[in-house]
């Protein structure tokens, strides 16, 4: 199992293709310069020694030392001893609504942003808890199943976005009834499922029905809301730029609202809580007390241990590659002639 300590030196890598495009345009120009001072022949008998194959090999080197000194930035980690470890904790399921009334700007940066920042937040104060992930709008689809692997869980959580569903609408019974699936533990007491959502539901008539079915199975509800009562337009952007206003059938501006009654009478039916998200840290800190006060499950599960960095090793090998870099001249050398590596020996 490999982790990578700081992923965003990878973007480092870029400079090589630029290096060899670079790399590509002086040879080009070389070339020409020169035909205006003599021919191929003429240029060959002037500089004898010159080696017309080592520029080359002077670039693979350096590419090579480059790419491994920014793969040892990056600081890959292996772990080398897989163990079984006891955990104790609650099955947690979140589902974000990512209906186009989620693109409101009424809460910075608008209320998706917001959504996705409040689960991130918690799942950084869980510990041993087991996530999962639902999207829903106007249907419901999983993104990640029940994991401890919180980093996967926050890579899903980033890549959601108000076009990965099709159907539009917002159907809060659909996300339930889905949830109910996730919880593959049947001797877990604590199960969890929290939804972010403005409070739009084009379901309402079935979504109470779903919800005491979930609550049969041992679910517990909590609502968290995002966005405001006075509501905000719906911006239609492309490329982060301003298009247009939704608009209705009429070709009124839509105006879409936090639906605060809907989320709480979800989560009083659902035995759990309904939760402002305006501030995250207070309701981050809810939610921390909140799961502290339920009876945690132990259960096992299989991680990698004893992770060691190997930086060194890439470092290491960067710097022996600039170091030979150095020896590597642009002139023919005497024992690399007689060997003829290079087809030196060719047109003398």
């Amino acid at each position: 199992m490999v982790q990578y300590d700081e992923k965003i030196y990878f973007y480092l890598l870029i400079i090589i293709p630029v290096i060899v495009v670079l790399f590509l345009l002086l040879l080009v120009w070389k070339k020409r310069t020169q035909k205006k001072f003599a021919d191929t022949e003429l240029l060959k008998r002037l500089t004898p020694n010159r080696s017309y194959n080592k520029g080359g090999l002077k670039l693979v080197v350096f590419i090579l030392a480059l790419a491994l000194m920014i793969t040892g930035l990056v600081n890959p980690k292996i772990g080398t001893k897989l163990e079984t470890v006891k955990r104790e904790g609650v099955d947690i399921v979140f589902a974000v609504d990512v209906s186009k009334s989620m693109l409101a700007e009424d809460i910075a940066p608008n209320r998706l942003e917001k959504a996705k920042r409040l689960v991130s937040e918690i799942i950084n104060q869980l510990a041993s808890d087991r996530i999962g992930i639902i999207a829903y709008a106007g249907k419901a689809y999983p993104q990640l199943p029940i994991t401890t692997d919180y980093g996967a869980a926050k890579m899903f959580l980033q890549g959601m976005n108000t076009d990965m569903l099709t159907s539009q609408g917002t159907a809060i019974d659909q996300a339930i009834e889905l949830a109910t699936t996730y919880y593959d533990d049947a001797e877990q007491t604590n199960r969890v499922l929290f939804i972010i959502s403005d409070g739009e539901d084009h379901s309402e008539g079935s979504t109470l029905d779903a919800v005491e079915d979930a609550v049969d199975e041992g679910i517990i509800i909590y609502t968290i809301g995002v966005g405001k009562e006075k509501g905000a337009p719906i911006p239609i952007k492309r490329n982060g730029i301003l298009e247009s206003l939704k608009k209705d059938s009429q070709g009124e501006t839509v105006i879409t609202r936090l639906n605060e009654s809907v989320l709480v009478d979800i989560a009083n039916e659902g035995d759990g809580q309904y939760i402002d998200g305006s501030n995250t840290d207070e309701a981050v800190e809810f939610i921390k007390e909140e799961l502290l006060k339920m009876d945690k499950k132990e259960f096992e599960a299989k991680q990698f241990a004893e992770y060691k960095d190997q930086f060194q090793w890439f470092i290491g090998g960067a710097l022996l590659l600039l170091f030979l870099d150095i020896f590597i001249l642009d002139r023919k050398t005497s024992w690399l002639k007689k060997l003829n590596l290079f087809n030196e020996k060719r047109n003398e």
